[in-house]
């Protein structure tokens, strides 16, 4: 994989502790190496590991998957930025699509939300949708990190291979 250039914007363990003050609290762990090294394991983990936690409806996203990669020993930062696939403007579209296949999976009809600027909206809107979001997250964030995991895990396999063809087809 383009090891050379993912190096270029990944910090080091040093450098991620002094500008991620909130990750303070994982202390020397971040000091080991595997959360550092760019090779197929520790990326292949890292992505399923950032896909995973991107659909989570919870917040602070990033410090559980920093979590996860420090226990897992995959890319930390890898794992981290991947979590900022959602965003402002991807979090709607992606917890609907959640909303939509948690309630097909537990056979409720689908409501359209109208939106109200209430507390009692928002009350009411939680305690009818948490079921189908949280199941529909878990279901999607498990096969998004699975498809990941062995993407990366394929793709990374086929550049070596073609490394090794170019190289033998270099020295005839």
């Amino acid at each position: 994989m383009p090891r050379k250039f993912i190096k270029r914007f990944v910090p080091n363990a040093k450098e991620f502790q002094k500008r991620n003050s909130l990750f303070g609290f994982f202390g020397d762990h971040l000091h080991q190496a595997g959360l550092w090294h760019l090779n197929r394991r520790s990326v292949s983990k890292a992505v399923a590991i950032g896909f995973f936690c991107m659909w989570l409806p919870i917040p602070f996203q990033t410090v559980f998957a920093a979590l996860l990669a420090v226990v897992f020993i995959a890319n930390l930062p890898i794992s981290v930025l991947l979590v900022f696939i959602t965003n402002p403007l991807t979090i709607p579209p992606m917890f609907f699509i959640a909303y939509q296949t948690g309630a097909s999976l537990l056979g409720m009809p689908s409501e359209p939300l109208t939106f109200e600027f209430s507390a009692d909206w928002l009350r009411e809107t939680i305690l009818n949708s948490w079921e189908p979001l949280l199941l529909g997250s878990l279901i999607l964030a498990t096969i998004s990190s699975i498809v990941g995991y062995i993407l990366v895990r394929i793709l990374w396999r086929l550049h070596i291979i073609q490394r090794w063809k170019d190289r033998k087809s270099h020295k005839i």
